[in-house]
């Protein structure tokens, strides 16, 4: 159901749509499977579900189109360094709207760490790890800290920088990382230089 028109959120993204404040991080709230969320990361007007192709957004190849046949589905949605977690965020968003779980998600930044994993690091690195061992939620790591992490059936990265070194390192470990479908949120001939292919 779609939200009210005031309490529609909007997102800075390749759409140049302004950006609310960015929503204090913390325990994300229990939803029912396949609701709305309302908040800064709620679906706006015209938004398509992960691999639908949504405005601006590449759909993944077809096997022998520039990617091997086995491995997640590849999607990338076109954003800069600067707004690669907020693409990163509304895409998390349009997943758990499209009836993904949870639990399903995982969302990496290959530079500066996501607002919800820096505030729950800032409670000790115990709780924050024991958050990803119980793989009940959405979590936010470091792609750096990826060898730590669980599989997941969707992987979300937010390519927000780290140079050129840590990217090259982090793409193919969140491939790893990823059983079914990898979201990639950045800069197209930057991310298509450095896997080698196209996405």
């Amino acid at each position: 159901m779609p939200l009210p028109a005031e309490d529609s959120p909007t997102h800075e993204s390749v759409t140049g749509r302004s950006a609310p404040p960015r929503p204090i991080p913390g325990p994300r709230p229990a939803r029912p499977r396949g609701g709305s969320r309302s908040g800064p990361g709620g679906r706006g007007p015209g938004a398509t579900a992960p691999g639908a192709t949504a405005p601006g957004a590449r759909p993944a190849p077809a096997a022998g189109q520039g990617r091997p046949a086995a491995g997640p589905q590849l999607q990338l949605i076109p954003a800069t360094p600067d707004g690669a977690v907020d693409a990163a965020d509304e895409a998390v968003d349009l997943l758990l709207e499209s009836g993904r779980a949870p639990a399903e998600i995982l969302v990496l930044t290959t530079g500066e760490l996501h607002p919800w994993a820096t505030h729950e690091l800032s409670f000790g690195e115990d709780g924050y790890w024991a958050q990803e061992a119980a793989g009940d939620d959405v979590f936010y790591a470091s792609a750096a800290a990826s060898e730590r992490l669980a599989r997941r059936p969707v992987v979300v990265v937010a390519v927000n920088g780290g140079g050129d070194d840590a990217t090259a390192t982090a793409l193919p470990a969140a491939m790893t990382r990823a059983a079914a479908l990898l979201i990639l949120c950045g800069d197209a001939d930057y991310i298509n230089g450095i896997l080698g292919v196209s996405v």
